[in-house]
């Protein structure tokens, strides 16, 4: 019981701080959302060029309908696709960490509210 008294006023010492970052959380993670979107038409267009700069290679060796060559570019496209899902769900993962993390923060608040009525 000691401990759990203890707690709650560590965590109701600390909510004024959460209640002052709410209006910021929300503005990271539109930001966050902007830079994710960036990064992946970057990604992308990054992926396409290197795809390219392959087949321009095979093709001045004369090599762009050899076999070799279109299972090198598959594999080097379905590559870039992986790594592209990857990383929009690392993302996702981090956003839904953050959205979490601000729960818990409203929630504290709310708690405190609730023991100071």
């Amino acid at each position: 019981m000691k401990k759990t008294i203890i707690a709650l006023s560590a965590l109701l010492l600390a909510s004024p701080v959460f209640a002052a970052t709410h209006a910021t959380d929300d503005t990271v993670a539109a930001a966050n959302e902007g830079a994710n979107t960036a990064k992946e038409k970057l990604h992308q267009t990054q992926n396409e060029g290197k795809e390219l700069k392959l087949k321009s290679e095979h093709a001045a060796e004369g090599k762009s309908h050899d076999t070799t060559s279109k299972i090198s570019e598959g594999t080097q496209k379905t590559w870039h696709k992986t790594k592209e899902g990857t990383e929009k769900g690392w993302d996702a993962t981090k956003e839904g960490t953050q959205k979490g993390w601000n729960k818990t923060k409203e929630g504290a608040s709310d708690l405190k509210k609730k023991v100071t009525e």
